[in-house]
């Protein structure tokens, strides 16, 4: 089957929404332009229903095809940025200061919109498509908004499928893998109380400084002492702050955030049983006291086994079999869409966009090239699944 030859054609046009999405960022739940872009496009492409404001702003498109049938599926892309600033140069970089596409969302909402051109032009397939465009995915729980607005029930799919782009992977290959293919996340804050004082007089003080200190080196006991060896967690304190700005006072208060991931739920409970017991047995040792908060951003995201076959049988088709890696390795990386394939059966692919800054980088910028693969990929599943 090949590429959506009539998707190639008009790449320019697909390269320019990118372009204007990159321009015009929003962080989560603030993508108004993505948003209003993708509502006035599907109005435009003839779509049979298209709801604005589901879960903030997520957009939904609704698209029946020409022959009857109860099956339905939805494709997914998330719309939002990140708080980063942007660094590439490029003369289309963001005009939002302090925000730019530095995950290539701009390039999944435009991929999504142009399968949803092509294939609002064709409507070869029987049943319905779902088109979700969603909002806030980096770690401010988008998905889970839009199904708390009834996203599953109002739109009901027999499978869920989406995509990410992926610097350092060969360019146009897709990959992905049966069972788990991503981890969960749980976001942490530990706030230390101790008794500050003079510097001078230590004894009088509880050093909140050396509880945190201590704390970050006896929490990696967490996953070496506790998990499984065969099984995988991660323990990550990424900011740790305790101080007055002063060379002469020890700090009364502090905090600790980081993040831990895991591929299993019961893996991921008792990290963090064993955390907020570390935490505490540590602030108590010497003589302080700490709370813990967790924020749940991210489940595992496992793989349908049939929606996988499917997905790597139309991957085949669309860039041949030689480009398609059906054993890739699960990442540590996290992903909302979790949240969908929790309760619908979906999977979940990269598509290789070749050398490159990596995401999250304010260098990085999506790769346009890859823009007709993954199109062409949307569109060839609904054929499949909706034949």
């Amino acid at each position: 089957m090949g590429l959506v030859q009539d998707i190639v054609a008009q790449e320019s046009t697909f390269v320019g929404w990118r372009r204007a999405l990159h321009e015009n960022p929003g962080i989560g739940f603030q993508e108004t332009f993505a948003a209003d872009l993708v509502e006035r496009s599907l109005r435009d492409f003839g779509f049979d229903e298209v709801h604005a404001g589901i879960g903030g702003t997520g957009v939904v498109g609704v698209l029946r095809g020409k022959r009857e049938s109860n099956r339905a599926i939805g494709l997914r892309a998330d719309m939002d940025a990140l708080p980063i600033i942007e660094e590439t140069g490029k003369p289309y970089a963001s005009k939002v200061p302090g925000v730019m596409h530095a995950c290539g969302h701009d390039g999944h909402t435009a991929t999504l919109l142009a399968a949803a051109w092509h294939l609002a032009r064709t409507r070869d397939f029987a049943g319905t498509v779902h088109f979700i465009f969603q909002p806030a995915e980096e770690g401010l729980g988008g998905a889970l908004a839009m199904i708390r607005d009834g996203l599953l029930e109002r739109f009901p799919c027999d499978r869920l499928y989406a995509y990410h782009n992926f610097p350092g992977m060969e360019q146009g290959h897709i990959y992905s893998c049966n069972g788990r293919a991503m981890a969960g996340c749980s976001f942490f804050t530990i706030r230390v109380q101790g008794r500050g004082g003079h510097a001078a007089l230590p004894q009088t003080t509880v050093d909140a400084a050396q509880i945190a200190a201590n704390l970050v080196v006896t929490a990696q006991s967490v996953v070496a002492r506790n998990l499984d060896p065969l099984e995988t967690g991660i323990l990550s304190f990424t900011d740790v702050y305790a101080g007055t700005n002063s060379h002469n006072v020890i700090p009364d208060k502090a905090t600790l955030k980081g993040c831990l991931r895991y591929f299993d739920k019961s893996a991921g409970a008792l990290m963090k049983r064993r955390l907020e017991e570390v935490a505490k047995g540590v602030a108590a040792t010497y003589g302080g006291e700490a709370s813990l908060a967790y924020d749940d951003n991210f489940v595992p995201l496992v793989n349908d086994a049939e929606a996988t076959r499917v997905a790597m049988a139309v991957a085949a088709q669309v860039v041949g079999p030689e480009r398609v890696h059906a054993d890739a390795p699960p990442l540590t990386g996290s992903e909302d869409f979790a949240f969908m394939t929790e309760r619908v059966p979906g999977s979940y692919v990269l598509v290789g966009a070749g050398p490159g800054a990596m995401p999250h980088n304010p260098g990085y910028d999506f790769n346009d090239e890859i823009l007709t693969v993954a199109a062409s990929y949307f569109c060839r599943l609904v054929e499949t699944e909706l034949a």
